[in-house]
């Protein structure tokens, strides 16, 4: 089989994939390593199937989420994302990310659901010009490094965003 989740579904290595095609793919190699066709082998074909089929799923999982997808393009790149140590954004970016959170703040404070409804949107189309632009970077002009920096901030939208989700089902 093949040695990078990319390989293992027969796709290119790139940020944009087809999302059928993956899933088809990924349905096409679960059948072949799926367990249940291993019922009768010895126990190590069955234990070979099983860390196949594993493998698979977590490929999938990757490869189907756009931020795992480029996380996961930046590192096999070489970049290493430190993503536990490395908090350096760009200025521009902190400030607006604090702009963001005050605005949360003070709709969860308030209970104003046109706030969050409104902040919600802000993040969404913030997420969508990330996605847009990491794939600008590892597809087009093969920067990981630089795909790397925006996938770090791409992160800390993701997380202010499930914030906002747990205040807005709070609030529901």
């Amino acid at each position: 089989m093949a040695d990078d989740h990319f390989s293992l579904f027969g796709l290119p290595a790139r940020y944009a994939i087809d999302p059928v095609r993956l899933e088809q793919a990924w349905r096409e190699v679960s059948a072949r390593v799926h367990p249940d066709r291993y019922a009768t082998a010895s126990a190590a074909e069955k234990r070979v199937a099983m860390q196949w089929s594993a493998r698979a799923n977590e490929a999938y999982r990757v490869l189907r989420d756009p931020l795992q997808r480029a996380r996961y393009l930046c590192e096999t790149r070489g970049v290493d994302l430190q993503t536990e140590s490395n908090t350096a954004m760009a200025p521009a970016f902190l400030m607006q990310q604090m702009q963001w959170r005050e605005a949360l703040d003070e709709a969860r404070d308030s209970g104003d659901a046109g706030a969050l409804r409104a902040l919600h949107e802000d993040l969404q189309g913030a997420q969508a010009q990330m996605q847009a632009q990491v794939a600008e970077l590892l597809d087009a002009q093969d920067d990981p490094r630089q795909a790397g920096q925006r996938v770090r901030e791409w992160m800390f939208l993701e997380r202010l965003a499930q914030e906002l989700r747990q205040v807005q089902n709070q609030n529901a």
